[in-house]
């Protein structure tokens, strides 16, 4: 199963660019145009918004790859895995896998151009080093493992990719825009912070802040912790959830 999803994602050359070039689009043009006039704790605004589109950008192809679960019925090629003799419980892991790697192979190309961009200075006070590198691909294994199950669990859900979509849309911006990926968090207005502190996302980009840049509102350990809470939670929902899975 991890061989299939790996061969598919090499195979979609578009798919790879443009998960590439959007958050890229994202740092420069959104980061640069309020970066001329934004300045966040002393951090150049692209520097610290890298952290929350990187988040975003494995947020976005980690959940969207559970629409290969409705393709995969259309096809009838689930209905033949389903019926193998393996339990369901290994081929929602080696989904999840896949979609791991997928967005992992992603993250990694994010990280290299964010040291680039670092280098050479086109993002003031961005300087991603081995280790910091090292503990961002930790980061970012756990956050897309738990991103993937929930991918997983919604498509396990749907029978076509329009509602799929739909559904994965309602879930993903709330995400996103809630994380505090393009705000700070230390000071959010009362209505706010509860949405902001139980949405899981803020503590993959509040960890990446702490890991890249050295800023972050809360320790490593206290973020990692909740991290694989929620990822041990969505992958024991996902095992269910495929189990109960009708063809």
């Amino acid at each position: 199963m991890w061989y299939r999803e790996f061969k598919v994602f090499l195979r979609e050359k578009s798919r790879i660019v443009g998960s590439i070039v959007t958050p890229v689009l994202w740092l420069l043009i959104f980061g640069g145009g309020l970066g001329s006039s934004v300045s966040i704790s002393g951090l150049n605004y692209q520097a610290f918004i890298f952290p929350g589109i990187l988040t975003q950008a494995v947020l976005f192809s980690s959940v969207f790859f559970g629409v290969y679960i409705v393709w995969d019925r259309k096809v009838d090629f689930l209905k033949e895995v389903l019926v193998a003799p393996i339990s369901r419980t290994s081929i929602f892991i080696g989904k999840v896998v896949g979609g791991t790697t997928d967005a992992l192979l992603q993250s990694l190309i994010l990280l290299v151009i964010g040291w680039i961009f670092g280098y050479f200075g086109i993002i003031p006070g961005l300087h991603v080093t081995i280790f910091s590198f090292l503990l961002a691909i930790l980061v970012l294994f756990i956050t897309t493992t738990s991103l993937v199950s929930v991918g997983l669990i919604v498509g396990s859900q749907m029978e076509s990719p329009e509602g799929f979509q739909l559904i994965s849309s309602f879930l993903i911006f709330p995400l996103f825009f809630l994380s505090g990926a393009l705000f700070p968090i230390n000071n959010l207005p009362v209505w706010l912070a509860p949405f902001t502190f139980l949405n899981p996302i803020t503590y993959c980009v509040d960890a990446l802040r702490n890991v890249i840049l050295g800023s972050a509102q809360f320790s490593l350990a206290h973020d990692l912790l909740i991290m694989v809470i929620f990822t041990v939670a969505a992958i024991a929902i996902g095992t269910y959830s495929f189990r109960k899975m009708k063809l």
